[in-house]
């Protein structure tokens, strides 16, 4: 099997190609290892690469395979984002500096582990996560596959440009605002953001004081589900531990006739912004196909209140400055040393923050006795230029990305699982997506939903031209 052919396989195709001896571990991961190598002067997705430990690593998975072992993905090359601990890699979380080697894996890639899977890298992020762009001083900027001139989103954009590229069949990102859906939608990519809990943050109890959870990248529903399924479960140190969900079983599962809600709102910002009008247009199209499919689609604003926002902003700026307090020695963007400032001046007012949570679960959840998903924007514009970013002051960057992404952060103040499904391309060619959005616990039902979309549109089908090789 050549490395072209190789690249083109998604998760589960890949895991079932090593378990029938079509392909051993050493040959996908060193494919793997050989597109990344080709793509990084172009794509910059990763910041670290581990050659020489993940063909080790392959090695191994071969050993066991011809024992007859076997395990969800075996052998198969995954990736991870750079604000997760590997053992052996120092995590830098998109910040320059030098920072200490890591002596114990973070408890979802002990999981991947466990289930037989390769590390082959860490995906570049930008600073603590902040940004729905990839960029920084310390790596430079992580441009899309489907557009060398455009961001891949943020701030899992490594992960989703590695995985859009086809380096890897999918990734590990977080999403503390957006972060594994913004990527999703602008990299023509399902991206799951789970429960809270759904994935443990672990050796964090909670992460930014619990809007950040881990969620997987992928081309299609079924590999994003499995990916979620492997990297599921608690530590014993985790402060949220929701009740387990097979998310994967529901692939495929007839979700019978919903209502669903079409919200084209924008939560309340002090910034004004506007939906594009392409982006717009596809969404009311994905809406259009899930009429077809038999839902009941009306529009019906989901009314999300100030209250909401107020106890967003101290939860992610405190989070910042203790991120940054535990990074000593960080080389870091004067914006973002603003926010950390912000994060200390912000600290009085998280305890009630927390304590409004419960409220904010009631009243937006009243909306789910009407119907049983919400259908969303997963952001207001296509991709921004990949430089729209440099340079530009504070308030610059506020406006710039709550313009572009106004729609994905409520759900990570309620904790609520979230999937961006792809909604098609503008006429320039760029990708753009939809969010389903669901109450509490509510993956398998979004993944069902979400795996009836994919059948119906087929996004899968649809594969960037590869500009980033030397060839090209």
């Amino acid at each position: 099997m050549t490395t072209a052919a190789v690249n083109e396989l998604g998760l589960a195709q890949l895991a079932a190609a090593l378990t029938q001896g079509k392909i051993t571990s050493v040959a996908a991961t060193t494919a793997a290892l050989d597109a990344i190598d080709a793509s990084q002067a172009g794509l910059n997705a990763f910041r670290i690469v581990r050659r020489e430990q993940a063909l080790i690593e392959a090695a191994d998975a071969d050993r066991r395979l011809a024992a007859g072992e076997r395990a969800p993905l075996l052998g198969v090359p995954l990736a991870i984002k750079d604000d997760t601990d590997i053992a052996g890699s120092p995590t830098a979380f998109g910040c320059g500096g030098d920072f200490p080697v890591k002596t114990e894996d973070a408890e979802s890639v002990r999981r991947l582990r466990a289930a037989g899977a390769v590390i082959v890298g860490k995906t570049n992020t930008c600073e603590l996560g902040q940004l729905p762009f990839t960029s920084a001083e310390a790596f430079g900027h992580t441009r899309n596959p489907w557009s060398a001139e455009h961001t891949p989103g943020g701030s899992s954009g490594g992960s989703a440009a590695a995985v859009a590229a086809g380096l890897v069949p999918a990734a590990l990102g977080s999403d503390g605002a957006g972060s594994v859906r913004i990527p999703a939608a602008w990299n023509n990519l399902v991206g799951i953001k789970p429960q809270r809990g759904r994935i443990s943050t672990w050796p964090l109890p909670e992460a930014f004081y619990g809007l950040t959870v881990n969620g997987p990248l992928a081309r299609t529903v079924a590999d994003a589900a499995l990916l979620l399924d492997v990297a599921a479960g608690p530590h014993q140190g985790d402060l949220h531990t929701p009740p387990a969900v097979r998310v994967s079983e529901a692939v495929g599962r007839d979700p019978g006739r919903l209502r669903i809600a079409l919200s084209l709102r924008t939560p309340f910002t002090a910034i004004k912004t506007e939906l594009d009008r392409e982006v717009q247009a596809r969404v009311h199209a994905t809406a259009d196909a899930l009429r077809r499919l038999g839902h009941e689609v009306t529009i019906a604003d989901l009314h999300y209140g100030v209250l909401l926002g107020a106890t967003f902003l101290p939860r992610s700026m405190v989070g910042i400055r203790e991120v940054l307090n535990r990074m000593p020695g960080a080389e870091v963007d004067p914006r973002t040393t603003h926010n950390a400032l912000t994060g200390r001046i912000l600290s009085p007012a998280l305890f009630a923050a927390r304590r409004a949570e419960p409220l904010l679960r009631k009243r937006i959840g009243r909306f789910f006795n009407d119907y049983d998903v919400v259908l969303a924007p997963t952001t207001a514009t296509p991709p921004p230029g990949v430089h729209d970013i440099d340079n530009i002051s504070s308030w610059a960057t506020d406006q710039l990305i709550t313009t572009a992404c106004p729609y994905t952060w409520p759900w990570n103040v309620l904790g609520w699982p979230s999937v961006n499904v792809p909604a098609g391309f503008t006429a320039t060619g760029l990708p753009v997506g939809a969010q389903l959005m669901g109450p509490a616990n509510s993956e398998p039902l979004l993944v069902s939903v979400a795996a009836q979309l994919e059948a119906e549109l087929e996004w899968h089908k649809h594969r960037p031209t590869p500009w980033w090789t030397p060839a090209a």
